[in-house]
């Protein structure tokens, strides 16, 4: 069965195992979700990720993190441009997540970077997600 928004399907993932505090996820691969996967790891959200190849394609290992009270250091993953409705935005358009706490995941021609390198680049694109 193919699925119509497989990186809503990485995020609600990511999301599942942070709330039942499991300490890795297993997500099926792609260049983009190892991307995104970069850019979280990049900017402390997760420990760390590791990219497994099969004979399809791929499996994303992603290693969650906690705080020493088993908080997760993600609180909440939001999936902005969709399928169906696609949210880009030019350089001056890009906004703040959560008053600076959190990060906006854009992809641009130059790669899938935060809102603020896109915003250090001058350069617009695609918002993938929002997380904080």
């Amino acid at each position: 069965m193919s699925m119509s928004d497989p990186i809503a399907d990485m995020l609600t993932r990511i999301r599942n195992a942070v709330r039942a505090e499991l300490p890795t996820v297993t997500i099926p691969g792609s260049n983009e979700k190892r991307e995104i996967s970069r850019v979280l790891k990049e900017e402390g959200f997760i420990e760390d990720f590791s990219f497994e190849e099969d004979n399809k394609q791929g499996l994303l290992h992603i290693k969650l993190k906690y705080l020493p009270n088993r908080t997760s250091v993600l609180q909440e993953l939001r999936r902005v441009s969709k399928p169906s409705l696609r949210v880009y935005v030019q350089r001056g358009e890009i906004k703040p997540v959560r008053s600076g706490l959190g990060i906006a995941i854009i992809s641009t021609s130059k790669g899938v970077m935060t809102g603020k390198q896109a915003y250090t680049q001058r350069i617009g694109g695609e918002i993938i997600c929002e997380v904080w």
